[in-house]
């Protein structure tokens, strides 16, 4: 049988441009609001076109020692470039990047998924210390 998670892939972002990065401090003030920046391509540029291109980013939280990991936000890219006329030929393209701002009470690890339409899921990891 086949699982999901066998199909899920990781790499180094700075090698691989369709492991999501994820920007954040590596030490927050207990529940004080933070911002983490999720994006693709940074170091190698992800191409954003209506044959291929990134659907979405989904941001969890795991606390350490807790039980499962909690879903921050989904965050869905659903223009590229598609037209009547044409692929490639809209009038609009999403940039794969967001931003999402959070408070958390205790030490643990920031994970993040990514969907490319050709590529499937990929995923890393950034843990991250409440002080």
């Amino acid at each position: 049988m086949s699982k999901l998670s066998e199909h899920i892939k990781s790499a180094d972002w700075k090698t691989e441009k369709h492991v999501p990065v994820i920007e954040a401090p590596d030490t927050v003030k207990a529940d004080e609001t933070f911002e983490v920046r999720l994006s693709l391509g940074k170091e190698i540029a992800h191409p954003n076109t209506t044959e291929h291109h990134i659907r979405w980013i989904t941001l969890y939280y795991y606390p350490e020692g807790e039980g499962a990991p909690f879903e921050v936000g989904h965050f869905e890219f659903n223009a590229h470039g598609e037209s009547v006329k044409g692929p490639n030929q809209g009038p609009v393209y999403c940039n794969h990047t967001v931003v999402a701002s959070l408070k958390i009470s205790k030490s643990g690890f920031l994970h993040a998924m990514s969907y490319c339409n050709i590529h499937g899921v990929w995923e890393s990891t950034k843990p991250i210390t409440v002080a």
